[in-house]
């Protein structure tokens, strides 16, 4: 199974690397202060035999002067984990402005008649909002109920059909797609399409443990395969779940007298989820629904098109701005969020008119668009290949040069502080909060980070001492004989440090005679 997301990887990584990384960062504090000492050090670390196995791509430049720092085989592609989410955040930006929300809506043929009731189906639209979740399906309850709305003869449709193409990321492993951080992806997405099943054992030995699911998923079927072991026995739990399916297998043996045991998983079929939550809302303002809840999708609404024009929104809600959205992606490091922005351009690319026949699937579309964006960035053809939007897939690579020149390119546009601000910000928040805590990189650094087995990853922004601002792209793909990706965390954030202590500055490339080709 792939690492989960980066900020629960490093939790378990951190108290480990706690006594090497205060030693690495004071050290680094008191000499790395000259542009020579800090190329040394680099040059140095990058063939220290531990990693003779490993590849390093490092690209550092000034914002400031262009001036290339240091750079090794920052044209090498590797794969860049989660740190795919800042391509897929300056595109978003770019595509879709800072300002833009998603708007999920409510359709029916008609309003309801004098006497509260609706003759037809309650369409429920979904765009795409990553942000959605069950106070936003009460919220629609609520002005549905102001609409005048007392009872649907008909079905709850739960409308997917905004997105066309797979509700996984291709790439994303199957045995991840259990968990949180690999959920089923829709234009009707709920809650994070995720819950969490605990686990705590039974008082009495041999029998089964208490499954509760939090929030419940009225259609998941759980089956209870545990017991509860003698004091001091095991304490395992154990989920398997086939990718689509609605039966969940809970095992494993549970010690008396042990503490429960959790784990966040993926809800299959987000869209009828969605779609059930806003039905118990309705119920609770007294609204009651004749029919069933059920899902239509792209495939469907390709023989059944649906007319929104034709149609009586009777109720909507809209997320917050994008520029809000985005720390909520990058902070934490969510995939969900980063697949469903990608699908956002591809689908607004799809829709809009004048364009040229759209590829198959909105996921295509959005990395077309993605390609167009890169290549007016000057990173040239190939350098950069995704197959989602996250990072989660192993297929996806990027060079540390590509990486820089997006950083460039985002501090030099009007929505440069938003994209700055949704950074994970060293020793604060997200990623990052336990990281370089006490040193001149803390509340200085933003940065995304990237982690799977054998492979980390840091890049974003940082200003020395002196007041010189700097992007840098440090990535690391480990053979898994090598260096070890783990320790490497201390080598980055260490790098990290140096900069931020940096009281040397750079020369301007006009008087070095140098180009670095990010402008």
């Amino acid at each position: 199974m792939n690492q989960p997301p980066d900020v629960v990887r490093f939790a378990r990584v951190n108290l480990a690397l706690a006594v090497a990384l205060f030693s690495l960062w004071a050290t680094a504090a008191q000499s790395a202060d000259t542009l020579a000492t800090l190329r040394a050090r680099l040059t140095k670390l990058v063939a220290e035999p531990r990693f003779a196995a490993a590849h390093w791509g490092v690209d550092i430049v000034s914002l400031d002067t262009g001036q290339t720092v240091f750079a090794h085989d920052a044209g090498r592609a590797l794969e860049p984990a989660s740190n795919a989410k800042l391509f897929t955040a300056a595109l978003a930006l770019e595509r879709l402005g800072p300002d833009f929300r998603f708007r999920t809506s409510v359709y029916a043929a008609a309003r309801p008649d004098a006497a509260g009731t609706l003759a037809g189906d309650l369409i429920l639209f979904g765009r795409g909002d990553p942000t959605l979740a069950t106070p936003a399906l009460r919220a629609l309850a609520a002005r549905l109920a102001a609409a005048g709305v007392r009872r649907v003869r008909g079905d709850l449709i739960a409308d997917e059909s905004f997105f066309r193409g797979p509700t996984q990321g291709a790439g994303w492993e199957p045995e991840d797609r259990l968990y949180f951080y690999a959920p089923e992806v829709s234009a009707l997405t709920v809650n994070d399409n995720a819950t969490v099943v605990w686990v705590k054992p039974d008082d009495q030995e041999g029998r089964p443990a208490k499954v509760i699911v939090q929030p419940p998923v009225s259609f998941l079927m759980v089956s209870n395969l545990t017991r509860t072991v003698a004091a001091g026995g095991p304490h395992v739990m154990t989920l398997e779940r086939r990718p689509g399916d609605i039966r969940l297998r809970v095992g494993g043996r549970l010690a008396v007298g042990s503490g429960a045991r959790s784990q966040g998983i993926s809800v299959p079929q987000p869209a009828r989820w969605c779609g059930e939550l806003l039905r118990g809302a309705l119920r609770e303002r007294g609204i009651e629904v004749a029919g069933t809840v059920r899902i239509v999708d792209a495939a469907a609404r390709l023989a059944a098109p649906l007319d929104a024009n034709r149609l009586v929104e009777l109720a909507a809600v809209v997320s917050p701005p994008l520029r809000d959205v985005l720390p909520r992606m990058l902070k934490p490091s969510q995939n969900l969020y980063a697949q469903l922005l990608l699908l956002q351009v591809g689908a607004g690319a799809r829709l809009r008119p004048g364009n040229p026949p759209p590829p198959a699937t909105d996921v295509d579309a959005g990395l077309r668009a993605l390609g167009n964006f890169l290549g007016n960035l000057g990173v040239p053809v190939g350098t950069v290949r995704f197959e989602e939007g996250s990072g989660l897939s192993r297929h996806d690579t990027a060079t540390a040069e590509a990486i820089v020149r997006v950083l460039w390119f985002m501090d030099r546009r009007p929505a440069a502080a938003t994209f700055r601000d949704a950074l994970p910000v060293a020793g604060v928040d997200g990623t990052l909060k336990e990281r370089m805590v006490g040193t001149r990189a803390a509340v200085n650094v933003h940065a995304k980070t990237g982690s799977f087995a054998g492979v980390e990853a840091l890049s974003g922004y940082v200003t020395s001492v002196a007041g010189e601002r700097f992007a840098f792209a440090l990535l690391f793909n480990d053979d898994h004989n090598g260096g070890g990706s783990r320790a490497t965390v201390v080598d980055m954030d260490g790098i990290a440090v140096q900069l931020a202590g940096l009281k040397e500055r750079t020369t301007p490339v006009s008087a070095a005679g140098a180009s670095t080709g990010k402008p």
